[in-house]
C-alpha cells in the first residue's frame, strides 16, 4: 500500500520538537513538506526532516496540493483558517489544540471538514498519551461520578506579570510565544483538563470562571449528566508547584489520573495513528474538530465570564 502524504504547517518549537520528527519517522506516512511563514525557517526544518519547504500563500496551496492530510504546529488562529482550506481541499486534519480561540473559527474548522466529508484528530496530548489515554477509557466506563478536582499549572512565567521565563528554564522556546503570553493559562492548558473531564463527566452544561491574579483562572463547571467539577490553570505558577493531575471522587471510590507520562513525540504519534485508522475505516474519532470546538466555546463562555465579573468589580 501506498504510504499517505501528510504535509506540516509550522516551523516553531512544537513542530521542531514534536510534530516534525513524529511525522518524518512514522512508517506509515510520507512528509510530504513543511510550510513556514518565513522561507529560511521552512527550508531549514525542511532540511532538517528530509523534505520540501514553502512558504508564503502559493506555497499553502502547494503543500495542500502535495498532501492527502496536513498537521497543524501553529497558533491557533493562525491554523484556523488554513485548516479551514485545506478541509475545503479535501484534505484530512491533524490540528494541535486550541483549533481557535474564537468560537466562529473553531466552528469553521468543523463545519469544513464536516462539509468536504474529511477526517480529523485533534491533538490533545493527555487523549493520545497510551496510560491516560487508558485511564481516560477504564474511569468512562466505569461512570457515576460525584465530582471531579484538576489543575493544570505551567511554569512559564512564574516570576510575575511582566511574563518573564522561568529561572530554572531561561531557555524554554515555549515562553516567547505571543499567543501563549495573551491568552494564558485558560487557553493554553484549559483545552487539556476539558479534554480529560468531558469524556468522564459529560458535556458541560454551566461554566463560573474567576481569574486570581493576572494568569490563575478557576473554573466550576456544572456537566449536564448532575455531576461537578473543578479546574484550577495557570501558566505563571512556582515551578515547584507545578504540574497536573485529576481526581475523581463517587461511590466507586477516589481515583487519580496516573502521574508517569511518555513523550509529546510519542503520543503525537498516536494522534497520527488515531487519524490514519480514522481514514481506513471512516469511522470518526473522538477527539476531532467538532469536539474541539466545543472546548472553544467552553473555554470563550469562561473568558466572557471573568470579563463581566471584572466589569462589575466583583
Amino acid at each position: 500500500m501506498s504510504k499517505s502524504r501528510i504535509g506540516l504547517f509550522g516551523t516553531g518549537p512544537w513542530a521542531q520538537m514534536t510534530h516534525g520528527p513524529a511525522l518524518a519517522a512514522h512508517p506509515g506516512i510520507e512528509l510530504s513538506g513543511v510550510w513556514g511563514r518565513r522561507p529560511d525557517a521552512a527550508g531549514s526544518l525542511a532540511g532538517t526532516l528530509g523534505t520540501t519547504p514553502y512558504s508564503g500563500d502559493d506555497g499553502v496551496d502547494a503543500l495542500i496540493a502535495a498532501s492527502d492530510a496536513v498537521a497543524f504546529a501553529l497558533p491557533p488562529d493562525i491554523q484556523a483558517p488554513l485548516a479551514a482550506r485545506a478541509a475545503a481541499a479535501g484534505r484530512h486534519l491533524l490540528l494541535d489544540k486550541p483549533v481557535a480561540t474564537t468560537v466562529d473559527g473553531a466552528r469553521e474548522v468543523a463545519d469544513a471538514a464536516e462539509r468536504a466529508g474529511v477526517f480529523s484528530v485533534v491533538f490533545f496530548t493527555a487523549r493520545f498519551e497510551p496510560a491516560t489515554a487508558r485511564w481516560i477509557d477504564e474511569q468512562a466506563a466505569v461512570g457515576d461520578w460525584f465530582t471531579a478536582h484538576a489543575h493544570w499549572l505551567g511554569s512559564l512565567y512564574p516570576e510575575g506579570p511582566e511574563g518573564q521565563q522561568s529561572p530554572d528554564e531561561p531557555d524554554n522556546p515555549f515562553a516567547a510565544s505571543p499567543w501563549r503570553r495573551e491568552k494564558g493559562g485558560l487557553w493554553d492548558v484549559g483545552p487539556h483538563a476539558l479534554s480529560v473531564l468531558l469524556p468522564l463527566l459529560g458535556d458541560v452544561a454551566d461554566v463560573t470562571a474567576v481569574r486570581t491574579g493576572r494568569d490563575l483562572t478557576h473554573l466550576v463547571l456544572r456537566h449536564a449528566g448532575g455531576a461537578a467539577s473543578s479546574v484550577a490553570l495557570s501558566l505563571s505558577a512556582p515551578k515547584a508547584g507545578s504540574g497536573n493531575a485529576v481526581e475523581l471522587r463517587g461511590r466507586h471510590g477516589v481515583v487519580r489520573m496516573p502521574e508517569g507520562r511518555g513523550s509529546a513525540q510519542q503520543s503525537f504519534e498516536s494522534a497520527i495513528d488515531a487519524l490514519l485508522e480514522a481514514v481506513r475505516t471512516g469511522r470518526p474519532h473522538d477527539v476531532d474538530a467538532r469536539f474541539a470546538a466545543r472546548v472553544t466555546e467552553i473555554l470563550a463562555e469562561a473568558e466572557r465570564g471573568i470579563a463581566a465579573s471584572r466589569a462589575s468589580g466583583a
